[in-house]
């Protein structure tokens, strides 16, 4: 399943991602990944969650090599469960153009790999109105 969790900039989203993070970490069997695109707030996150910053890896830009960042991910990971990406607008080459078939690529791996995304964005459910809504849930 994919999760979003929308709002405006400054509206809390990222402590939000933090706290269900940490919820998750303690609820599921498998593995926690939290990519985020600073390290501000690392240590907010339980110790038994995977941080990844994405401004460690500068040459990942656009959404096709996001995907395939991810994809490495569950290929060396068979055990990740869920998979928080806090700010995705953030990342260099993605915009909200690219967002709807972003949502779909997640909702394909997801039920490929059983794993569940949360996603935050920048941005208001009418700028997301191109978003197939069945292959996503609103948080808010």
């Amino acid at each position: 399943m994919v999760n979003l969790l929308t709002g405006q900039k400054g509206s809390g989203k990222t402590q939000k991602m933090i706290e269900s993070a940490n919820l998750k970490a303690k609820e599921c069997d498998g593995n926690v990944v939290f990519i985020k695109n600073s390290h501000n707030d690392t240590y907010s996150l339980s110790f038994d969650i995977r941080a990844i910053v994405m401004s460690d890896y500068p040459s990942i830009r656009g959404i096709s090599e996001y995907t395939g960042f991810i994809y490495g991910m569950l290929s060396a990971n068979s055990d990740i469960q869920v998979i928080f990406i806090d700010g995705i607008l953030k990342q260099q080459g993605v915009s909200l153009d690219v967002i709807p078939s972003f949502i779909d690529t997640l909702d394909s791996i997801s039920k490929a790999h059983n794993v569940d995304f949360y996603v935050s964005l920048s941005a208001s459910k009418e700028d997301l109105a191109n978003v197939d809504a069945e292959k996503c849930n609103f948080l808010n």
